[in-house]
């Protein structure tokens, strides 16, 4: 049997107005709602029917993760900093880590994910093969000091994650254990009721052999992901790749210097020579854990830090100041070229392949060259996909010029292989009675950030519309204001609740049935049930939340109907 909700009870306060600050859908929903409160930058209060919707979604994800062999189990919180001076990720994680000491001087983390700490727990627990594979996780908060926390519970400093990490001695055994996680994240984000994009993803700082993201469209979404329309290809925009063959280059003249006064940006260069920015080369200066590196993509495109940093994690990645030139007389600000640089490691997207000639910087104040051969005049040291992606890019499977959305990352999954391994020592005694390194795989999903994408994708103009699976009741019952009509609104509530069906009821005396209405509309659970102008001949309205479609049922003929439908 379940509970009867009674709003006469429950403490909720939903609101007309959209918070001052709230710029997503979510963000406005959810508050107006009353489903969270901001305590403050980044970090939000789950409220009663919050919290079931959190809930709902855990238990969900719980389910599909037990049914793949997954064992629950919770880790601290609070971690000491040897573990991530170990993994190098202290150091890699910066700023985003909550760092603390204790009374004595140990220092201390709030956990942003639990890789170290899990391969600790398997390293102390797991000594034989005959004990792998294993699949672990937990369902808990984590923590991450965002500079800039937005739209809401989307991005906060405290999140509700699932992180799962398996354990194997072979590679075919974390294959394995990826291709059962990739099924069971596909079968939770149809259960929620998610529109989602499986996408190829970068590694970065994690390392590992492959990796793929789960993304929810939404134009809240942080994420721009590539999709192809004419093949399966999806990519998030980092890890979108361009191959470029080398080209003759033998029919090009010699390198000619150009007199280019007050033309230190690729705009005024192009302008000057009456030439396209394509036709130019764009070299941007970073600095990469403290050494200068040169870049260059050609001109009418932009260098992606994100997409640059991912590709040299766990390095970290900056841009020159002013500061940076003093000393460096062979660096001219605004006129860098690659051909004569000294004692600077060029990068280059592959669009600079061997054989093709650029309009670029002379090293000169006031002069650029022309007639600038790549593998002719200067050497790239590394090919690096860095361009920031644009529609109409070719399709790295099929050439089709592709599509660029927005979404909400939702999952994560990696194949981590030994990086973490190797960091512990993780060794289990093999079959042939010597040590074996363990392999591993990490695979994680934002339950909080489910919940935005799920109010981002399922919202209409009255408020959100929950898919049945994760909303806090089946259906709401609303009494329109008389005796009669509560009192028959509270008979039926019960009577549902006995089916087993989750019931909210709005009995609250006072409030005007035009706010109850607009109440249920906003708190978005699928049914709606009104016991209205027709309660005494015993005749309610049935509403859909999400068609808008109504109709009138006798009061066993609606119990029977939604005790179905449950």
């Amino acid at each position: 049997m379940a509970q009867v909700q009674r709003m006469s009870r429950l403490m909720i306060k939903t609101l007309r107005d959209d918070p001052a600050d709230a710029e997503t859908l979510n963000h406005k929903l959810l508050v107006r709602a009353g489903y969270v409160r901001r305590t403050a930058a980044g970090i939000w209060t789950w409220l009663p029917l919050g919290k079931k919707v959190l809930e709902n979604i855990t238990r969900v994800v719980r389910e599909e993760m037990d049914a793949i062999g997954g064992q629950e189990v919770l880790l601290p919180a609070l971690l000491p900093k040897e573990s991530y001076d170990a993994s190098g990720r202290y150091h890699e994680y910066g700023d985003l880590l909550f760092k603390l000491k204790d009374r004595k001087g140990a220092e201390y983390l709030l956990g942003p994910t639990h890789e170290e700490i899990f391969t600790q727990v398997v390293k102390d627990q797991i000594t034989s093969y005959k004990d792998l594979p294993v699949i672990l996780y937990q369902i808990q908060t984590k923590y991450r000091d965002e500079a800039r926390p937005r739209a809401g519970v989307l991005r906060g400093r405290e999140f509700q994650m699932k992180d799962s990490y398996s354990f194997d001695t072979t590679d075919e055994g974390l294959i394995e254990a990826y291709q059962l996680h990739r099924a069971a994240y596909i079968r939770i984000f149809e259960r929620l009721g998610l529109d989602h994009r499986i996408v190829s993803a970068v590694s970065g700082a994690m390392g590992g052999s492959a990796s793929e993201e789960f993304l929810a469209p939404a134009p809240a979404g942080e994420d721009t992901f590539a999709d192809c329309p004419a093949c399966d290809y999806a990519a998030n925009t980092e890890a979108v790749t361009f191959e470029a063959t080398p080209v003759d280059g033998s029919a090009h003249g010699p390198v000619e210097e150009l007199d280019t006064p007050d033309t230190p940006t690729i705009e005024t260069l192009a302008a000057h020579l009456g030439v396209p920015a394509s036709a130019t080369l764009k070299n941007l200066l970073v600095k990469v854990d403290g050494e200068i590196v040169a870049v260059g993509v050609p001109g009418d495109r932009e260098v992606d830090l994100g997409k640059l940093g991912e590709h040299l994690a766990p390095a970290v990645v900056e841009l020159v100041t002013a500061e940076d030139f003093e000393g460096r007389p062979d660096l001219v600000r605004g006129y860098v070229g690659p051909q004569g640089l000294e004692k600077v490691r060029y990068i280059a997207d592959p669009r600079i392949a061997a054989g093709t000639a650029w309009i670029t910087g002379a090293n000169k104040p006031g002069t650029h060259a022309k007639n600038v051969v790549a593998g002719r005049d200067f050497e790239v040291d590394d090919y690096l996909d860095v361009v920031v992606v644009e529609a109409g890019d070719p399709c790295p499977k099929c050439g089709t010029g592709l599509k660029l959305d927005r979404a909400i990352e939702i999952g994560h999954i990696f194949q981590l292989g030994r990086k973490f391994a190797d960091a512990f020592q993780l060794d289990v005694l093999g079959q042939n009675g010597k040590p074996v390194r363990v392999t591993m795989g990490s695979y994680g999903i934002g339950v909080s950030r489910a919940v935005a994408a799920l109010a981002e994708q399922t919202a209409d103009e009255q408020g959100l519309c929950w898919p049945r699976e994760i909303a806090p009741a089946d259906v709401h019952v609303v009494a329109a204001g008389k005796a009669l009509q509560t009192e028959l609104a509270l008979d039926v509530a019960e009577k549902l609740a006995a089916a087993g069906v989750r019931v909210m009821v709005d009995d609250r005396a006072g409030v005007s049935p035009g706010v109850k209405f607009t109440d249920a509309e906003l708190i978005g659970i699928p049914k709606i049930l009104v016991a209205g102008r027709r309660s005494a001949e015993g005749v309610l309205e049935l509403k859909d939340r999400r068609t808008g479609e109504r109709e009138e049922l006798a009061v066993d003929e609606a119990i029977a109907r939604l005790t179905v439908q449950g």
